[in-house]
This record gives structure tokens, sequence and C-alpha cells, in this order.
């Protein structure tokens, strides 16, 4: 009985033995069962972040994709919409090339587009012996245009004082055999105003003057006895000028009828202002190109001009006409043997007309220099 008892015994023991193990599996079995589902949500809160954090960044490069083109296309529009020159410095182009093909590759160069009708201002000359432009030099350009060449009467006498005797000049001189030709003023004048001025209020041209749209000015610089030196300013205020208009600028709008004995600098900002009524009428429609050749220090309104010293330059041409005579100013300055006409212009006090010019509005005196020469 003592045996069996004691093996009841042990077989009880191993019994509770197995219960409880049992029961401590049953315990810590839901601990392993929540630790998964944790490791679960640990996952896929890690995969979120994962996912966020990648469309997050693929957001922004996307933006600043966007805004790196959008900056582009900014910055290339600007580009496109830029002026030829930096900051909207005006553009003189220049040739060496003294010929009928070196002034159209100057025409050329401005890519101007005239409207209309076209006329083409230039000095006839005064007889026997001036520096003019020639016919053979400018027939080429002024019949590409179908352009009508344009001049008005002088105020001082001489042969281009009255109108039957300056069309006789311009066809003793060639011009009528390659163009029409017209005297602006032989009907009278016609008033400009004159914006900003501190000398004149109004200005006198040609009474034709109105009758064409577009100016093709074509000046021959040279020195000058009352200027101190000739070019584009020049062309569109004295050439353009009646004969009563030339007398106003001389006297700085104090008579229309005795251009001289006014006062030097006030004559030469009566031109500036002239100029700039001219250039204010026409707009974009006028453009400008001065012949640096037959340097004399005298004007083409002298018919017997002093033989210049000096060598020829070029041909230039600018939308600007401050910009233009400047230029032409400063490589006559810069010439060896420049100095006769350097000394006609000093003498006059001719830079102040290009000082009131810009001061005024007319132009600027930077530029920009281009050969086209290659």
């Amino acid at each position: 009985m003592k045996r069996w008892y004691a093996v009841l015994m042990i077989v009880g023991l191993l019994f509770s033995l197995c219960a409880c193990t049992q029961e401590e599996g049953s315990a810590q079995s839901p601990p392993s069962v929540q630790s998964a589902q944790q490791q679960q949500e640990q996952t896929q809160q890690q995969e979120q972040q994962t996912a966020d954090t990648e469309t997050t960044q693929q957001e922004q490069q996307t933006a600043d994709t966007e805004t790196t083109q959008q900056e582009q296309q900014t910055a290339d529009t600007e580009t496109t919409q830029q002026p030829e020159a930096a900051q909207g410095t005006p553009v003189v182009y220049m040739t060496r090339e003294i010929t009928p093909e070196g002034l159209m590759a100057m025409y050329q160069a401005l890519q101007w587009e005239p409207q209309g009708r076209v006329a083409v201002k230039l000095s006839t000359g005064e007889p026997p012996a001036s520096n003019y432009l020639r016919p053979e030099l400018i027939a080429g350009l002024v019949q590409s245009l179908d352009g009508t060449i344009v001049e008005c009467n002088t105020a001082y006498g001489g042969s281009r004082a009255e109108t039957a005797m300056h069309y006789q000049v311009a066809e003793d001189h060639g011009f009528t055999a390659i163009a029409d030709f017209k005297i602006l003023d032989e009907e009278g004048s016609m008033t400009l105003p004159v914006q900003g001025g501190t000398r004149l209020s109004e200005n006198y041209v040609g009474a034709a003057f109105e009758d064409y749209d577009s100016y093709l000015v074509l000046s021959h610089f040279k020195g000058h006895s009352m200027a101190g030196y000739g070019g584009a300013i020049k062309n569109i205020s004295i050439g353009l000028g009646s004969s009563e208009g030339k007398a106003w600028i001389h006297s700085a709008g104090s008579s229309r009828t005795n251009p001289w004995g006014g006062d030097q600098d006030a004559f030469l900002e009566s031109m500036a202002e002239a100029g700039k009524s001219v250039s204010d009428y026409l707009g974009d429609q006028i453009v400008y190109i001065n012949v640096m050749n037959r340097l004399s220090v005298d004007c083409d309104c002298d018919g017997n001009p002093a033989e210049p010293d000096m060598h020829d330059i070029g041909i230039l041409a600018s939308t600007d006409p401050v910009a233009l005579d400047q230029a032409c100013i400063d490589l006559v300055y810069s010439a060896e043997d420049g100095q006769s006409l350097v000394n006609r212009i000093e003498s006059r006090n001719g830079l102040h007309t290009l000082e009131h010019a810009q001061q005024i509005g007319l132009g600027s005196r930077s530029y920009e220099l281009v050969s086209i020469d290659g």
C-alpha cells in the first residue's frame, strides 16, 4: 500500500507540474501576440512616414523645378526684351569703308523700317567747291528707299537762299538725277513745339516737312565756322529749319529775319532744342548716318572750304543723334592728325551743343561703338 501510495503521489505531482506549465504558457502568450501587433503597427507607421517623406520630397522637387523653370523663362524673356547695348545705352555702328556698299551696310545695321513717304535730308552744298556728299556715294541707298531728297533755303545769302537758285544748285550737284528733290520751305514754314527748352518754345521748319512720314538724315561730318562742328544735330535743326527758322535758331529765338549777333552758347543750345522738336515730332521714324570724309574745319555751307588736313575715318549710324555726334567727336579727338578740327570745335565751344542736347533729353552722350567690319 505504501508503494502504491508513493506512486500516486508522484503521478499527482507530475500532473500539477504540467498544469502549472500550461497556465504559465497561457499567461505569457498574450504579451507575445501584443508585441507582434505593436511591431506590425510600428512597421506600418514607419512605412507611412517614409511614404509621407517621399511624397513631400517629390512635391518639393516638383515645386523647385517649376520655380526654376518659371525663373528661367522670366530671365529669358527679360533678356529677349533688353536692347542691344547694356542698360539702354544707344548703339553707334561704324565701318571704315566709305563706299556705296559701306553706306548701305550702315543703313541695314540699324534695322529700321520706314513708314509711308521717305525723306532723305542732306546738304546740297554751297558752290563752287564745298564737300557735300556726292550723289555717286548715296544714290543706291536713296533709290532703295524710293526716297525724296529734301533741303531748306539758307538765311545768309549765297546760291541757295532763293528757291529757284537752290533747285539749280541741286541739279548742278547731281541730286536731281538720282531722286526726286524737294525744297521744304519753298512755300513757307510750319511750327513745331519745343518741349523742355530753355531758349526756344517753338521751332520753324519748312512747310512741306509734314508731307513725309519718315526721315533718313544723311550728314557730312565736318567742322563749322559758327557751331564748331556739323553733324546730325545741326542737320535736323539748322538744316531742317526754314529760312526764318535758321534766323530764329541763330538768334536764340529773338528774330526770324536776322541770324547775326546772338550769344554763342544761346545759339548752340537753340540748335539742340530745335533738333529735339524734330525728334519728338517724328518719334522712331527718324534715323541718322554721319559720313566722316573730307574732314575740313569748314562746313558745306562754305563754297571754298579749307582743305582737310586729316585722314578720312568712316561711316557711322545710330538712332540717337547725340550718341552719333559724340562718337564722331571722340574719333576726331583720338586721331593723330585731328588737331585742326579739334581746335575749331573748341574755339566755338562746340561740345556745349552735346551737353545741352543730353540735358534736355534729345539723346545720350554715352554709347556703345560697334564695328561691322569684322
